[in-house]
């Protein structure tokens, strides 16, 4: 990334801002802390900080004021909120004044490094959208900041979908489905519908139906009462009910269980939800955007989605093609994740051979955009010289299966799988530990294995 950023980590508990403090350091990020709200503005008078890390509940004052105030006086400071107490609520109140993100306590320092990591990109971003205008785009710079800027190209297929996601914009009410293969990009075009609605100030919520387990879905939908059945120690309010006035992202929405369909498919209707374990119904205002890589008639069809459900979210459809059938866009996106990637890795001089255009356009990219860019910092990382070639690119073209010196090229499906394996084996077939190394979650996992048909052997 470009330059390291600075951090103040603003918190009551001292054993947590030292802990903080030297995992920063060990990452080369500069570090302030603070155990005091008047400690932390001090600092943030005499320092140039970058993000500040600030706890919702301090000694003598409420956080979320502190947050106000400092919003107020630094506008460009990007805040990640953390609390050990699970009060939604706040956490909505935080993200309305400013907050980027929120952590909460406990948390692995796995999820912390990533929140950061996160963060550090999004300031990377936006420092070069002060800089640079960019082009044959729909997208402001102001709703640029706001989303993932991968999903660009000057192909007339990308103008016509960010034309249409524009347009979607303009009807907050409009429920929308985004279909395209994974990796095209589909929440990069709820985010652009959501920020650039008059829905923008609200929470967006992005939910992984296939991510949910099973028992848990009508309650991390609809919300719970204490006691209403075991492990509900508390009063909970459901992905609905925190996205009032926001919108709902409902990504995966065909491995939602069928049996769940109806009660969606009702809220949606109604704008009007129950918890699990009450009675009185909840008036709710959100929007839904649902997205999905499966031939959503073709499950209709088998009787495994409802139809119904289908017409509802279907008001409007945005189909984002594979990035095969837009091959046009692969020297702007790589053009793109050279210039984020090089800058990241110390190596601002990186520039691209004439034949590696050409040699990723006969590529098939199963994995899509999201491949191009994986693929692209692995070049960075490993590129010896100040240049990359096609060699720097593990792709398996039409005709080709080596790479001219006799070494088998793999495709990312390919190394996936090899990696899954490794991960396995490394762990003695324990998924839970595999998943952790590989820093996904075993439900991901269990996904992953299914799709490429892996047993679980110890001769795997």
């Amino acid at each position: 990334m470009e330059n390291k950023i600075s951090v103040l980590v603003i918190d009551d508990e001292k054993n947590f801002t030292e802990e903080i403090h030297e995992l920063l350091q060990n990452k080369g990020y500069t570090s302030f802390v603070a155990n005091t709200a008047r400690q932390g503005l001090n600092i943030l008078k005499a320092q140039e900080i970058d993000l500040l890390i600030l706890d919702i509940r301090l000694p003598g004052v409420n956080g979320l004021d502190v947050l106000k105030d400092v919003k107020e006086i630094y506008p460009n400071l990007e805040v990640i909120i953390v609390s050990a107490h699970g009060d939604m609520e706040s956490v909505i109140r935080a993200m309305r004044l400013g907050a980027l993100d929120y952590l909460r306590k406990p948390f692995r320092h796995v999820d912390f490094q990533i929140a950061i990591e996160r963060t550090h990109k999004f300031l990377d971003l936006n420092r070069k959208l002060q800089v640079m205008e960019e082009k044959n785009s729909l997208i402001s710079e102001a709703l640029g900041a706001k989303i993932e800027r991968d999903f660009i190209g000057g192909s007339k297929k990308i103008q016509d979908i960010l034309a249409l996601a524009m347009t979607a914009s303009e009807f907050p009410d409009t429920n929308v489905l985004i279909t395209g293969e994974s990796g095209t990009g589909k929440e990069n075009i709820a985010r652009i519908i959501h920020y650039a609605s008059s829905r923008k100030d609200n929470l967006f919520c992005a939910v992984n139906s296939s991510a949910i387990t099973e028992s848990l879905l009508e309650s991390e939908f609809f919300g719970h009462k204490k006691g209403s059945f075991t492990g509900a120690i508390n009063d909970k309010k459901g992905f609905f009910e925190v996205t009032d006035k926001g919108t709902l992202f409902l990504d995966e929405i065909a491995d939602m269980p069928f049996n769940l369909q109806a009660k969606i498919l009702r809220a949606i209707e109604e704008k009007k939800i129950t918890r699990v374990g009450e009675t009185e119904q909840i008036k709710v205002n959100f929007r839904v955007i649902a997205a999905t890589n499966h031939n959503i008639d073709q499950l209709v069809s088998e009787k495994k989605f409802r139809l119904d459900l289908v017409h509802r979210l279907n008001t409007l459809h945005i189909h984002i093609p594979p990035l095969r059938e837009r091959t046009e866009d692969i020297e702007p996106l790589l053009n793109h994740f050279v210039s984020m990637f090089s800058v990241r890795m110390n190596k601002p001089n990186l520039k691209i051979d004439k034949n590696v255009v050409g040699t990723l356009k006969k590529y098939h990219f199963p994995g899509n955009v999201r491949e191009l860019k994986n693929m692209t910092e692995r070049a960075v990382i490993l590129c010896k010289e100040n240049i990359l070639t096609p060699q720097d690119f593990p792709v398996k073209t039409a005709g080709s299966s080596t790479d001219g010196m006799g070494n088998e090229l793999l495709t990312m499906q390919d190394q996936e799988v090899k990696l899954l394996r490794q991960a396995l084996k490394d762990n003695a077939y324990n998924q839970k530990a595999a998943a952790e190394t590989l820093g996904i979650t075993r439900d991901s996992l269990i996904r992953r294995l299914k799709k490429y048909n892996i047993k679980i052997k110890k001769d795997d």
